[in-house]
């Protein structure tokens, strides 16, 4: 059975999960440990994420994240990627480190943004690592740690977090160690990592009340939430696809997008593929990248090779505002 696309939308709530392959251990020492959470914090540096909760075992990892300025799927390629040339370089090994690619199930914030940084905070004594909750206010590979403010970590966003708990952060922080101690007594929450109907509801007891009384479900595996959040993830998804299909219908290719660009702006289409700075060639360029980038999925590598310029500056033309003239060409 083909795998289904991620589902990804700006300022989308995500619980993304990774496994060591063949059981391997994802860190071995401190600088392993290090070098993840290094990585970590400089995405949310550069506003691409933020993180409300994070757990780090030897052979796997969960995250809680907020998407910014860029799509999920180019903030793990960036974490893991970079992280898996150091850990082989580091550990003298070759090859996969990660098995198959993350597992990553976008939520709705109400209640999942609370139940799910609990349930990731508190895999540390689920399996063992720690032996009860004071131990776990100590466990400095786990977020737990910063709620609570044993641990300081600026890129970690633990105010939003806490401001469901109270204006006051002193009180606060008790009335969130107060929720996950409850927490451990609920035991396992499969419906927060599982499939289906009971993913996408939140449990067999919301599943079976809305079918006693005839409710239509909607459900998906790749999302947590009510079945009203999950059917207008999904019409937004397919409402992008659409578009992304009607664009494609319309421009075809990178050179016809260029020749459509270049007589729409009264440009030569010899410098819009040069280093050339001159004010109505850049904004060309701009209009060309985000319309390839955004609208036809294009790499920021792709379109820098047509173009005969640098990923990163096709990457930040891509994401800069995007210009009014781009409409047009769509």
């Amino acid at each position: 059975m083909p795998r289904q696309p991620r589902l990804d939308a700006p300022g989308a709530l995500h619980h993304v999960m990774g496994r060591g392959i063949d059981g391997v251990k994802l860190f071995s020492n401190r600088k392993d440990w290090e070098d993840f959470l290094e990585r970590l914090s400089d995405l949310c540096r550069a506003d691409a994420l933020s993180v409300y909760a994070w757990a780090l075992m030897s052979n796997h990892f969960h995250l809680l994240v907020r998407t910014g300025n860029q799509p999920l799927s180019t903030s793990m390629r960036k974490l893991l990627t970079g992280y898996v040339v150091n850990y082989n370089r580091r550990h003298k090994r070759y090859g996969h480190l990660f098995q198959n690619r993350y597992k990553s199930i976008i939520c709705e914030d109400d209640p999942y943004l609370l139940e799910l940084t609990r349930y990731i905070h508190l895999n540390p004594l689920r399996v063992g690592i720690v032996k009860n909750l004071k131990e776990l206010k100590g466990y400095q590979w786990c977020g737990h740690s910063g709620v609570v403010g044993r641990v300081k970590r600026q890129w970690q966003d633990t105010d939003t977090v806490l401001a469901h708990f109270g204006k006051r952060r002193k009180r606060a922080i008790e009335k969130y160690e107060d929720f996950v101690q409850k927490g451990i007594e609920a035991g396992s929450r499969p419906e927060l990592v599982g499939g289906g109907l009971i993913r996408s509801l939140g449990g067999w007891a919301q599943v079976l009340s809305l079918r006693r009384v005839g409710s239509k479900i909607f459900s998906d595996e790749r999302i947590l939430g009510s079945s009203g959040f999950v059917n207008n993830v999904i019409a937004d998804a397919e409402e992008k696809t659409k578009e992304t299909l009607r664009l494609t219908s319309k421009i075809s290719n990178l050179p016809f997008l260029a020749k459509e660009v270049c007589e729409g702006e009264g440009v030569d289409e010899a410098e819009l593929r040069s280093a050339l700075r001159k004010r109505e060639v850049v904004k060309s360029r701009r209009i060309f990248s985000q319309i390839a980038v955004k609208n036809m999925g294009y790499s920021g590598a792709d379109v820098a090779r047509f173009l005969g310029i640098n990923t990163s500056a096709v990457n930040r033309l891509a994401v800069s505002d995007e210009l009014p003239e781009v409409e047009k060409y769509i």
